[in-house]
């Protein structure tokens, strides 16, 4: 907000919306420090996104591929690359965490919706 008013802006370009990104990590990170709370970055700025840009931004095909690797490999337990864990690229070890814990946090908040839903079903009025 700029004196009590709302900002307003034009986007050009994908460069734009990443501007505006930055300023919700920051600001989520700003509250979280000055109010002690922990709101969740990714969770802020995906409950914000719908406000001024499209999902497909951040769209990128070798991310997707990736995850997809990623399942693959663990469904069918075989390793994405030849060798032992040890032998595995450093970059992808990496990579191969980011998207568990990713999708570890989507499944928990899909199972806490699903828990929210239940308990309306079930709670006599």
């Amino acid at each position: 907000m700029i004196d009590g008013r709302r900002e307003k802006r034009t986007f050009e370009c994908n460069e734009d919306v990443l501007e505006v990104v930055d300023l919700i990590i920051a600001e989520t990170k700003q509250a979280n420090e000055e109010q002690g709370r922990d709101f969740d970055i990714a969770g802020s700025v995906v409950s914000q996104m719908p406000f001024f840009a499209c999902n497909n931004v951040f769209f990128d095909n070798k991310i997707q591929k990736d995850i997809q690797r990623y399942i693959y490999c663990e469904k069918f337990g075989v390793p994405p690359y030849k060798g032992s864990y040890g032998e595995q690229p450093a970059n992808w070890v990496s990579k191969a965490f980011t998207i568990k814990a990713a999708l570890a946090k989507k499944e928990k908040k899909e199972i806490n919706a699903a828990k929210q839903n239940s308990n309306k079903i079930s709670t006599p009025r």
